[in-house]
Parts: C-alpha cells; sequence; structure tokens
C-alpha cells in the first residue's frame, strides 16, 4: 500500500515536472541560503523576492497575460535591484539594511500599483505570490535546470574566495581578493536563485527555502562545503515530501514544501545530538 501510495502521483506527468523542479530548486536555493545565513541576509533575501513583483507585473501586461516570458522580467528586475542595494549600500551614508528597506518598499509598492491594474490579477498572478510547482512547464524547467546549473558552477569556481570573504573580509583585502566584483557577483546569483525559484514557492514563502535548510544544515555541521551538501539534501527532500503532502491533502504545493522544511528545522533544533535544546 506504501508503495502504491509512492507511485501513485507519479503516472501524471505534471507531477514528474513538478518533483523535477521542486528538487532542483531544493538544492539550488540550499546551497545558495548558506551562505545567505552565515553572512546574516536573510532580510536582503526576503526583500529580494518582493522586488519581482513589478518586473513580473509589467512583463503581464505587456505580453497581454502570457506566462512563457515572465522568467525574463522577473530574472532582469531581481538582479538590477540586488546590484542597485549593492550600489547604494557602499555609500558610507546609508547603512545596508537602509538601502535594502528603501528599494524593497519602493519595488514592492509598484509591483502592487502594476497588478491592481490588472482586473484578473487574483487569478492570474496568484500563482507568482504563492507558487505553482505543479503548473511548471517542461520550457521552465528547463530554465531551472540551466540557471540552477550556471549559480551552482559560479560557486564550486569560487567556493575558496567567498568562503574567505564570508569568515574573514580583512583576510580577503590580505589576498587582494577582489571582494566589490565578488559580493556584487554573490548577490547576483542570489537574484538568479529568486527568479528560478518564483514558480515553486512563490514570492511570499521564497526566504524560507533560501533559509531553512541551510539553517537546520548550520545546526547539524562545522564546515561550509558539509553545510552545503546537508542543506541541499534537506532542500531536495522537502521538496519531495512537501509534493506528496500537497497531492495527498489538498493544499497548495508551495506551502507543503516550506511546512516540511520548517518541520524539519524544528526537529533537528530540539533534537540534535551536537547542541539540540532538549539534550541542553
Amino acid at each position: 500500500m506504501f508503495i502504491d501510495m509512492l507511485l501513485e502521483p507519479l503516472q501524471y506527468s505534471f507531477m514528474l515536472r513538478g518533483l523535477a523542479a521542486g528538487i532542483l530548486v531544493g538544492i539550488v536555493c540550499a546551497v545558495v541560503g548558506t551562505y545567505v545565513v552565515l553572512r546574516g541576509m536573510t532580510f536582503f533575501g526576503d526583500a529580494l523576492a518582493h522586488t519581482i513583483l513589478p518586473g513580473v507585473a509589467l512583463g503581464y501586461l505587456i505580453s497581454g497575460g502570457a506566462r512563457d516570458t515572465l522568467f525574463w522580467w522577473a530574472l532582469g528586475t531581481s538582479v538590477l535591484a540586488a546590484l542597485g542595494i549593492g550600489a547604494l549600500s557602499k555609500n558610507s551614508q546609508v547603512k545596508e539594511d537602509t538601502a535594502i528597506g528603501v528599494i524593497f518598499a519602493g519595488m514592492f509598492a509598484l509591483g502592487i500599483a502594476l497588478i491592481s491594474t490588472v482586473r484578473s490579477y487574483a487569478v492570474d498572478l496568484s500563482h507568482f505570490l504563492f507558487g505553482d510547482v505543479l503548473g511548471v512547464s517542461s520550457q521552465n524547467l528547463w530554465l531551472i535546470l540551466i540557471f540552477g546549473g550556471i549559480v551552482l558552477a559560479v560557486i564550486a569556481a569560487f567556493y575558496k574566495e567567498f568562503l574567505v570573504l564570508s569568515f574573514d573580509p580583512i583576510l580577503a583585502t590580505t589576498f587582494r581578493i577582489p571582494s566589490g566584483l565578488l559580493n556584487n557577483l554573490l548577490l547576483a546569483m542570489i537574484a538568479v536563485t529568486v527568479a528560478v525559484s518564483m514558480q515553486t514557492v512563490g514570492v511570499a514563502l521564497m526566504v524560507a527555502m533560501l533559509v531553512t535548510p541551510a539553517a537546520t544544515a548550520y545546526l547539524l555541521t562545522r564546515r561550509l562545503w558539509s553545510m552545503m551538501l546537508v542543506a541541499a539534501v534537506i532542500g531536495a527532500a522537502s521538496s519531495v515530501i512537501g509534493l506528496y503532502l500537497s497531492y495527498y491533502l489538498n493544499i497548495a504545493s508551495g506551502a507543503a514544501i516550506v511546512l516540511t522544511a520548517t518541520a524539519v528545522f524544528a526537529i533537528v533544533f530540539m533534537f540534535n545530538p551536537r547542541q539540540g535544546v532538549l539534550r541542553k
């Protein structure tokens, strides 16, 4: 009976695409999320997820309701917002959290204003707010695979440099590592990850997939590479389990994925053998 429950959803092509997209997004978000957690950039990730709204709304209006091009609008908007926050925060007169707050509020308000001009926005654009992983098309899946692969390749190529920047920026300066360029590259990678993950968990739940698996892995590991590996496993597993829960319990897929990841975090936080709350 258990095997039948596992195999039943797999007879549908949309479920197979959803599982593939969920696994890919879970891995990419978790790996990038390790830097978000270690560098205290959770607010940045949350803000960036919301700044794609005006891009999505504008693309929707220009394309006449077509969804195929919305990824590119979201990608362009998120990258521009990320680099804008980075440039604004370099100004000594404006702190980074202030720059994030200003751009986050302005872009989010612009997105709401544009969305409100679409009469049927409650139906047409709600999947971008709350996710629609079961509506992922083959084209969307290829975009996730290509851009997710690029993000992971960049992290692998600059692993040592990002490691030094995350733990000891002064040492990075001593080694003449181009900190400004690599910081902007990291911001751009987070932006690409947000755009790639948009349809899977939605804008409202995006920050959870960036933070929760990485935060769980942080409680279990002591090294960056192992933290990335554990976070990727948790992110992928949460996506698979969440989709099965969504299928059988008839709940929103994005919410089910995030709730699964949150439940894993709660269990690890309470019971992990190294520093669990109950152990203490």
